[in-house]
């Protein structure tokens, strides 16, 4: 009777050794990214990213492989049972994929299936947002606040499950509301110590800044950029947002003028995103607490999905680095 081949998860697949180097395996997952390219002898072959709700790995698929067929046809967002063969590239887990196999619909409304492989934030998005709405309310300053409450009156729901980003940081389900949240609170921590910083402005522009990713992204299962994201991107698409509802709040020209460069300057460098460098106090404060809430974001995702055998994580690009995920001994 043959062996029967187990059913793995990401995080069992990363906790394998050298050791089960050629071991089968078999695994439930979600096509995340998936890049055409040459090699240097002018094949083909995919760059691929699989994962669940807890991690995700890439794997090389090349242009011969029965696989790379079927990965091109279900395209990114699509589920498949893979079955492969345990390998490592570089001392990563990196393995050959020999089948592929997209899932069908009832397979899909299985028990359990979707919940495995819908990554979400730590946070109970509920809780969440209700803090959320709560930070609306604390904005003193009338027009201010109408401002903001239309803008969410119109994004409506998506702002609650949208990602943060395709990859980089906050990129699974209430990513975008969890990136904003802990903005918030590192705001309300930071902001009696620049007095120069106007609080209701600020506030505004921290709640306001990532808005345009409720248009700029799409999909469910792997996120993409829709067409006015690539055409115009979340920068742009935030800024139209913030003054359409600036004006119908009858937001004086000033604040609002300074709202929006908030919003066209968070992303703090040109090759970054942002339309203009921070030019006023309230622009450069919620720049550098966007930058330091993604960088962490990125920390924090990568501490979370680390094995335990693990002492660094894959290269985080947003880092430019691997980061050291072994915990530090106990004291004493």
């Amino acid at each position: 009777m043959p062996e029967e081949i187990p059913v793995l998860t990401v995080r069992d697949l990363k906790a394998l050794e050298a050791a089960d180097h050629g071991r089968a395996f078999i695994a439930v997952l979600v096509v995340r990214k998936l890049q055409a390219k040459t090699a240097n002898n002018g094949n083909t072959y995919h760059s691929v990213d699989l994962g669940d709700r807890g991690g995700v790995f890439s794997c090389t698929v090349f242009g011969d492989s029965p696989v790379s067929e079927t990965l091109r046809a279900a395209g990114e967002g699509a589920v498949m049972r893979v079955e492969g063969k345990v390998e490592f590239y570089q001392g990563r887990f990196s393995p050959r994929l020999n089948r592929a196999t997209p899932l069908d619909d009832e397979a899909l409304a299985a028990p359990g299936v979707l919940e495995s492989l819908v990554e979400t934030a730590p946070e109970n998005a509920e809780a969440m947002w209700k803090e959320f709405n709560d930070c609306i309310d604390a904005i003193r300053h009338d027009e201010l606040r109408l401002t903001v409450r239309g803008v969410f009156e119109e994004v409506g729901a998506v702002f609650r499950w949208v990602p943060a980003a395709v990859a980089m940081h906050h990129a699974y389900r209430h990513g975008l509301l969890e990136h904003t949240l802990h903005m918030a609170r590192a705001a309300r921590a930071l902001l009696p110590l620049y007095p120069q910083v106007d609080a209701d402005l600020a506030l505004a522009g921290i709640l306001l800044h990532d808005t345009g990713k409720c248009i700029e992204y799409e999909g469910t299962l792997a996120t993409r950029r829709s067409r006015k994201g690539i055409l115009q991107g979340h920068v742009v698409l935030g800024y139209q947002l913030t003054r359409k509802h600036g004006m119908k709040a009858r937001l004086d020209a000033e604040r609002l003028e300074r709202l929006e460069h908030i919003i066209l300057s968070h992303q703090g460098e040109p090759e970054w995103g942002a339309a203009v460098y921070a030019a006023t106090p309230e622009g450069v404060f919620v720049s550098m607490v966007d930058n330091l809430d993604a960088r962490l974001g990125m920390v924090q995702r990568a501490l979370r999905q680390a094995g335990e055998r693990e002492e660094f994580s894959e290269r985080l690009p947003g880092l430019s680095s691997p980061l050291l995920t072994r915990p530090l001994p106990s004291a004493g």
